[in-house]
């Protein structure tokens, strides 16, 4: 995968992070209980498709000069 294709899904998962915590807090404070674990679960996930993703562009951006040097 291209290192430019790591970013666009970071940054897109990191996008999705930011609505589903907006959505979660407008859910918890309109009292919208039974939504907030679903708003939660979906951000969680994001989060961690967004660490593994940097981790992964993170050892091809710099995995290759180490092993070029």
């Amino acid at each position: 995968m291209g290192k430019k294709a790591y970013w666009i899904i970071i940054f897109t998962t990191l996008i999705l992070n930011v609505v589903m915590l907006q959505l979660t807090t407008r859910a918890y404070l309109g009292r919208e209980f039974e939504i907030v674990p679903i708003y939660s679960g979906v951000a969680f996930v994001s989060a961690i498709v967004t660490i593994i993703t940097f981790l992964q562009w993170r050892k091809a951006e710099y995995g290759d000069k180490k092993s070029s040097s």
